[in-house]
């Protein structure tokens, strides 16, 4: 084993430093010293030459004890690797977000104000974070600059955020309009089909509000009806882009709400529109609404009521089906309705939905045959609990009756008429220009709100919402819609989910390196797919250094 050292001795009045090691003879088994390196006198040594030694050492170190030993001797080390940070999916959405020209928007509206903190940046950010990575605000505080660049801005903190949100409730009309018209005229939007349903959104919390408190119970459409919620409302065009958005309390019913979506809509002056609303919307108040102003409606229509009732009616009336191209087969029926023009049905039946609907019934049947076998009736015994249960039962119930003798048995007429409606559906509309095969591919294009509603509650996490204050739960909801709109136009021009998108953006960091003369921060270099991806939405991907800061200089 051989162990170095430096020592210093004296010769003709001055000392001499020089690098020495122990051995051990391996003949003699003595210890001796052998001198490896004079480095000359004390009061004449070459540091830098020191210092160049001591940096070659300790390339064969771990990277922090070479830098450690290397602080601790006054060397600075010529490069150093201080981390990295996500770069690209918020560098993309900050790109989308300059050329739909929110950024241009938001400083139009806040011009006149003095604020002493960058509001577009900061509201940026909130709008990116929903897209990339759904947190609470104050975990935002080491999101931005600990874990992702958000350019233009290298710190937050959580006062600033709901400053922010504050200020976004307060100009919500201007802004909504603003981005509005903005994204349409620069996208091209057709406006002349808008798409609209409501989701609910629920909060942890115990209780509910008061009467005119937002944070109500009702109808829940997450499957949590003990909690308090909210309802939103998204208007969407064709293409998807959601323009508009709406929030209410929580025991507020689709039947309620049609009437201001139809005023806010038409404030926009954005000439005749034609609305496409699910079964829930459809009421003779509603639909009278939704024809103001020259516009027209296609609305879904609930085929089981009674037999006097126009939709019954349009089921009922005989006529020849016709097979579209995509494999559905309509029937068109006109009706006197209960407006100023015609209302019109088309009866729409999917052969292969009508076979899924058979074969489910008759499974649903097969069971409940098998129950009643199980439960041993006698004639004119009281009905026992595994009887009341099974009758009670929303599958197996509503193909059951009791006879005279209150014994359960099957209820064929009640099977029968089901049959009647398998793979059918119904719709209505006061258009009188559309045709019967643009009413139901409307219709069908519903999909598009319901993808919104699923990307709010898994993409952007608009749920559970943990605000107190009503201005801030919109505020909430409005960063959501924000963010669904960037992922909506992106989506759209790459024709690739946001899901798949996401990941690949995630890889596209920067840098942040140190050196004794400063501090640089370098993207990593685009993939092919980094790329296409940029080329497709014609954005300018990330510069090879995004700065370069030169250390600041000491003054004796």
């Amino acid at each position: 084993m051989v162990t170095m050292f430096i020592r210093t001795t004296t010769a003709r009045g001055h000392r001499y430093v020089q690098l020495v090691h122990n051995y051990r003879d391996p003949q003699t088994r003595v210890t001796k010293t052998k001198v490896v390196h004079s480095f000359g006198r004390e009061d004449r040594l070459d540091l830098d030459a020191l210092r160049r030694l001591v940096r070659a050492i300790c390339r064969y170190l771990e990277p922090d004890e070479g830098h450690e030993i290397q602080r601790r001797v006054g060397i600075e080390s010529p490069f150093q690797f201080a981390g990295s940070l996500e770069l690209g999916g918020a560098w993309l959405l900050d790109q989308v977000w300059k050329r739909l020209q929110m950024d241009s928007t938001l400083r139009a509206l806040v011009k006149d104000r003095s604020y002493a903190i960058p509001v577009e940046r900061l509201l940026f950010a909130l709008v990116a974070n929903r897209a990339l990575a759904p947190s609470s605000k104050l975990a935002m505080e080491n999101w931005v600059g600990e874990e992702v660049w958000i350019p233009g801005l290298e710190t937050v903190e959580v006062h600033q955020l709901y400053r922010v949100m504050d200020l976004l409730y307060e100009n919500v009309s201007e802004i909504e309009r603003s981005v509005y018209f903005s994204v349409a005229n620069l996208l091209n939007l057709e406006v002349d089909v808008i798409f609209f349903d409501t989701t609910t959104t629920y909060f942890e919390i115990e209780g509910e509000d008061s009467p005119e408190g937002l944070r109500r119970r009702g109808y829940s459409k997450d499957d949590r009806p003990g909690l308090a919620q909210a309802v939103i409302g998204f208007a969407v065009t064709r293409d998807g882009i959601p323009v508009r958005s709406w929030v209410w309390p929580g025991n507020t019913v689709d039947q309620n709400i049609v009437t201001k979506v139809k005023q806010d809509l038409n404030e926009w002056k954005l000439g005749r529109m034609l609305i496409v609303l699910d079964t829930g919307f459809n009421s003779p108040a509603n639909r009278r609404a939704l024809q103001g102003a020259g516009d027209h409606y296609i609305i879904g229509e609930k085929m089981r009521l009674g037999r006097q009732a126009q939709p019954a009616s349009a089921l009922r009336r005989a006529g020849r089906y016709r097979k579209l191209d995509c494999g559905l087969e309509i029937k068109e029926v006109l009706l006197g309705g209960d407006s100023v023009v015609h209302r019109r049905f088309v009866v729409v039946y999917n052969p292969e939905e009508a076979e899924r609907d058979r074969k489910k019934r008759q499974d649903i049947v097969a069971e409940a045959e098998r129950r009643l076998a199980a439960l041993q009736q006698l004639e004119g015994e009281p009905h026992n609990k595994a009887a009341c249960a099974l009758r009670a039962h929303p599958a197996y119930g509503r193909y059951l009756k009791q006879s005279k003798t209150g014994r359960l048995c099957l209820n064929r007429a009640r099977i029968r008429a089901e049959a009647a409606f398998d793979g059918k559906f119904l719709v209505s509309s006061s258009d009188e220009q559309l045709s019967a095969e643009e009413i139901v591919l409307g219709y069908k294009q519903l999909w598009r709100i319901e993808r919104v509603h699923r990307d709010l509650k898994h993409v952007v996490d608009v749920r559970p919402v943990y605000h107190r204050l009503e201005d801030r739960i919109r505020s909430h909801v409005l960063l959501c819609w924000l963010a669904l709109l960037l992922i909506r136009v992106v989506e759209n021009e790459t024709e690739e989910t946001w899901s798949k998108l996401k990941p690949a953006l995630a890889k596209l960091k920067v840098g942040i390196h140190r050196t004794q003369t400063g501090e640089f921060r370098q993207t990593t270099p685009l993939t092919a797919a980094q790329s296409e991806l940029f080329q497709k939405l014609k954005l300018q991907p990330p510069p090879r250094y995004l700065s370069i800061t030169a250390a600041a200089r000491q003054v004796v």
